[in-house]
């Protein structure tokens, strides 16, 4: 009998530590490795919503790392290319679009975009499909100075055609510039020609077009804004707006603190309104994006993790951290994106923001080779400004270089 028992109990051990075993190869088996660009300021926010996910999904194990953003790109390219690459991946639109073109990314449903912004879902879009899911946006305001604009005796513009009614009034009243464009940084002036309708080969070489370039060409020309324009950044336009050498400055709600902790006389004359917009009215905007390799192991247990991410809580969690625009429809009706006091600048900023998010249509999306296109529109930007050939025939090369990139 005792001999019996102590079979039984034996058996009983196996089994407990078979389950175990199973358990935990399973737990092994689900781990989602998950790369972020520069997000360990926030580790205490990321760990936290990684705990609460495996707390209710005990069968999948979160595995985060932290790429540095200049590294972020070099890395993706090298992991998709092998066999073992991340599960879920941050990135920016324009490589992800790069990745997708190259059939290196899993194309997700849309049945798992319902609770976001549906226009930032266009956005993303890539031949009609869906190949990332959206994190967090920023849409630049106007932050410009009231003192000067009240010394110019003008009103603060909403379009660029007004920027260039009032920019010689500003100038001779105030002695400063009405703003640095920085128009040959990154994607900068190809946003400003998609508010306009241009944004393709077909449309670069139009009157509409050489309106839109001719534009910048007469406040350079005329010295209404500064000749570092066809060089400098952003960052030297904040410089410039700090020393109050211009007027307003175009960007997200976070330079506030910058400007508030480095100029804190020039802040005191801040506010802010809407982006400039052109001809068709909408924003644009920036976005960081989730992508799924197409050689990930884990596909469906990655989206999942994407979309509790950025669900209402946890978007609305890293909106009072961070200062960025949800992408999730709930939380952007909250009324931390609807309300503020006239007292605090930064809500102010992020409800106008949030606000912007509604009028997007029609959105500059990604293109093949869509670095090379920005760097021929910036080539001709800098050519048209300092007039070393007619705006039409900068333009006219430009079209056939721009059409000759995406065959």
């Amino acid at each position: 009998m005792k001999k019996f028992v102590s079979i039984i109990l034996g058996l009983i051990v196996v089994i407990i530590c078979g389950v175990f075993v199973f358990r935990n190869n399973l737990k092994d088996n689900n781990e989602v490795i998950f790369w972020t660009l520069q997000m360990s300021d926030f580790s205490s926010y990321m760990n936290g919503v990684i705990s609460d996910f495996e707390k209710e999904n005990p069968d999948i194990k979160i595995k985060w790392i932290d790429v540095p953003f200049s590294e972020g790109e070099k890395r993706t390219l090298a992991s998709v290319l092998s066999d073992n690459p991340p599960d879920l991946i941050n990135l920016n639109p324009d490589f992800s679009a790069t990745l997708a073109q190259k059939g290196a990314l899993y194309e997700i449903s849309e049945n798992n975009a319902a609770q976001y912004n549906p226009a930032i879902i266009n956005s993303l879009k890539y031949n009609g499909k869906l190949y990332s899911l959206p994190w967090y946006a920023t849409s630049a305001v106007t932050i410009y100075n009231k003192a000067l604009i009240d010394k110019a005796g003008v009103k603060i513009p909403k379009t660029y055609e007004e920027i260039v009614n009032i920019a010689p009034q500003i100038k001779s009243k105030t002695g400063a510039y009405i703003f640095l464009p920085n128009i040959t940084e990154n994607d900068t002036m190809l946003k400003i020609l998609n508010k306009y309708g241009i944004n393709a080969p077909e449309t670069i070489a139009t009157e509409q077009s050489e309106y839109v370039f001719d534009m910048f060409k007469t406040l350079y020309t005329k010295n209404l804004i500064p000749k570092e324009s066809i060089t400098q950044t952003h960052r030297e336009a904040l410089e410039k707006y700090m020393s109050e050498n211009i007027v307003l400055f175009q960007a997200g709600a976070n330079f506030l603190n910058m400007i508030k902790e480095n100029a804190p006389t020039t802040y005191k004359h801040t506010d802010v309104s809407p982006q400039i917009t052109g001809k068709l009215g909408q924003n644009d905007f920036s976005l960081m994006n989730f992508v799924i390799p197409q050689k990930a192991k884990h596909k469906n247990e990655a989206i999942k993790f994407a979309l509790y991410l950025t669900n209402n809580k946890n978007q609305l969690e890293l909106a009072k951290l961070t200062n960025v625009i949800a992408v999730n429809q709930k939380t952007l009706n909250d009324e931390f994106y609807t309300k503020y006091s006239n007292n605090d600048l930064m809500a102010k900023a992020r409800v106008i923001s949030a606000k912007q998010l509604n009028k997007v249509e029609p959105v500059l999306k990604s293109s093949r080779n869509q670095k090379d296109v920005n760097n021929l529109i910036n080539s001709a930007v800098q050519n048209i400004l300092l007039n070393k050939f007619s705006t039409k025939e900068i333009l006219t090369k430009l079209s056939n270089d721009w059409a000759a990139l995406l065959k």
